[in-house]
């Protein structure tokens, strides 16, 4: 058995970098602890400059870290870096990139990319620009530090590029620095997020998808072409689940080398008296803004049943949440249920109504909005809205189901909460996530995580490691059987589940509670890690065959 190869430095360019935008944010810094601790400083990220208007609040910038590096990039490259260090577990060095002297260079680098690889970025629109020069500044990042620190082909080193946003880094080492191993991750395709995302039945007829054809009729040919490419040249190819490893076998016409599972840490998650604590007040806080936006008191018992995520309607599976809702309804369940979404949206700021309500207890909101703690700019065509009214969700007093949106980013400062996401969610009692297209799942794995137990499908990555069988909520985590076409019954498993869960006593709970917390636990990166190091050891590897095979 041949030895493993350990990388000397590990670079890792990813758009959420330093940059809080979606769930490779918590991927790569929850990560950044454990191999901080193996590779120390020689684990450089580096993410994107976004914060030249305002100071970043995940990033700390140092004058004396790497010193003489960032003038030499300057005045080498015509790139403006800031090093420091990235606000996180194991507080990584991490280097943000002015990306933006590039944009009068992206025709020649689209042009010259085409010529060597193939990729076609004539009909590029939206965040592709932005997203490639970003890639390409990253590339030539690792170039200048490789060169000014004098490194040597002698020196294992690895490139990690994280989705097609960054794939031109791929690029621009293959011609510049071919001795730099490199790893492409893809968290989900382009085009599989694209067919789910417009109503296309992803799963049934996967195999008889071709994904540039399909690029073509969705118009994603620019983002599928840089994408595909860069899992074809990249040293090592990953993704993060088996369900997307199918995907991307089909639509990028590569098997992934090596399935690299998202897992977390768990140093956020309070302890003992603090976790009671903090369970309580997320409990009266939800129960709190509730009983302002409704005009009436709870009960005592009312079961918060949460969901969360990105606004894909039918993807993040709101579509089944929202129509168990109505099942529920009908049911009349003997405990009172408060379904809470907490899905940023268009909206507008908190609602000064319900501001006053909150203050002034004794006199009841006038408004027919009885659902929402933030205004939206356009009630009518907001699809959580419709579902309300299409099922005919009151939030009268006599309702057994009473619905309660969420529609803004809980940082903190929110306007009505003023609480970040994680000291909300340690207060609900069940989550719900039934994706349709989720090649991992954080919102599910965190909500164990906190010993809320959830509902999720087979259909997302983080089920299937669950337990690849549907199964009930009684091990913690219920998985529900989803596919393209059977929505309704996903809508009755959910309703089915939630009164099921409603009627557990004190003790079920407990041991219910304890199985969710312990599925967390096996998820910790101390059990994952192992993936990527065999990544690291197959990039090596066919970097060195490359380089041995390469014409003298």
């Amino acid at each position: 058995m041949s030895k493993k190869n350990i990388p000397d430095y590990i670079f890792e360019a990813s758009w959420e970098v330093c940059n809080m935008v979606g769930g490779i944010y918590t991927v790569l810094s929850t990560r950044a602890r454990i191999l901080q601790h193996q590779h120390h400083d020689k684990l450089i990220f580096i993410g994107p400059d976004v914060w030249k208007e305002s100071p970043s609040p995940y990033f700390t910038e140092s004058d004396d870290l790497l010193s003489g590096w960032k003038e030499y990039t300057n005045e080498k490259y015509g790139l403006d870096i800031r090093v420091g260090r990235w606000n996180v577990p194991g507080n990584p060095v991490a280097v943000l990139v002015d990306f933006t002297p590039l944009y009068h260079k992206k025709n020649g680098i689209y042009g010259h990319v085409w010529n060597l690889f193939g990729v076609d970025s004539l009909h590029a629109y939206g965040d592709y620009d932005e997203s490639s020069m970003f890639g390409y500044a990253s590339g030539m990042v690792v170039e200048s530090y490789y060169n000014f620190f004098k490194l040597s082909p002698k020196q294992k080193v690895v490139a990690h590029f994280n989705e097609w946003m960054t794939t031109f880094g791929i690029f621009y080492l293959k011609e510049n620095l071919p001795t730099v191993a490199t790893v492409f991750t893809t968290h989900a395709t382009s085009i599989g997020r694209s067919i789910a995302g417009n109503n296309k039945p992803l799963y049934n007829y996967l195999n008889d998808y071709n994904g540039d054809q399909m690029a073509q009729e969705l118009n994603m040919v620019a983002k599928h072409s840089t994408e595909k490419k860069g899992a074809h040249i990249a040293d090592c190819f990953t993704t993060v689940s088996d369900i997307t490893a199918r995907e991307c076998t089909q639509l990028l016409e590569r098997k992934p080398d090596v399935v690299t599972p998202n897992g977390f840490e768990d140093d956020f998650i309070p302890k003992g008296k603090i976790f009671t604590k903090k369970r309580k007040e997320a409990r009266q806080s939800f129960i709190r803004v509730a009983e302002a936006l409704f005009g009436y008191k709870l009960e005592d018992d009312v079961l918060l049943v949460g969901t969360a995520g990105r606004y894909e309607y039918k993807n993040k599976g709101l579509d089944v949440f929202m129509e168990s809702l109505k099942r529920l309804s009908k049911k009349e369940p003997e405990r009172q249920i408060l379904a809470l979404i907490v899905v940023p949206a268009h909206s507008v700021g908190p609602r000064a109504d319900l501001l006053y309500a909150l203050d002034n207890p004794e006199d009841k909101l006038e408004n027919w909005n009885h659902f929402t703690t933030h205004e939206l700019y356009d009630y009518n065509n907001d699809s959580i809205m419709s579902a309300i009214n299409w099922y005919h969700l009151k939030n009268e007093e006599h309702d057994r189901v009473k619905v309660m949106f969420m529609p803004s980013y809980l940082n903190g400062a929110d306007g009505i909460f003023n609480k970040v996401y994680y000291d909300l969610l340690i207060g609900m009692d069940l989550t719900v996530f039934p994706s349709y297209y989720e090649p991992w799942g954080y919102t599910p794995l965190e909500s164990v995580a906190f010993s809320v137990p959830t509902i999720t499908t087979e259909l997302s990555g983080f089920g299937q490691w669950v337990s690849p069988e549907p199964q009930d909520i009684d091990k913690g985590v219920a998985v529900i059987h989803r596919s393209d076409y059977n929505a309704s019954h996903v809508a009755f498993q959910i309703c089915n589940t939630v009164l099921e869960f409603a009627q557990y006593d004190k003790q079920t709970l407990k041991q219910v509670q304890k199985r969710a917390s312990d599925i967390a636990e096996a998820a910790l990166w101390d059990h994952f890690i192992h993936h990527y190091e065999e990544a690291y050891d197959i990039a090596i590897k066919n970097m060195n065959k490359r380089q041995k095979n390469k014409p003298q």
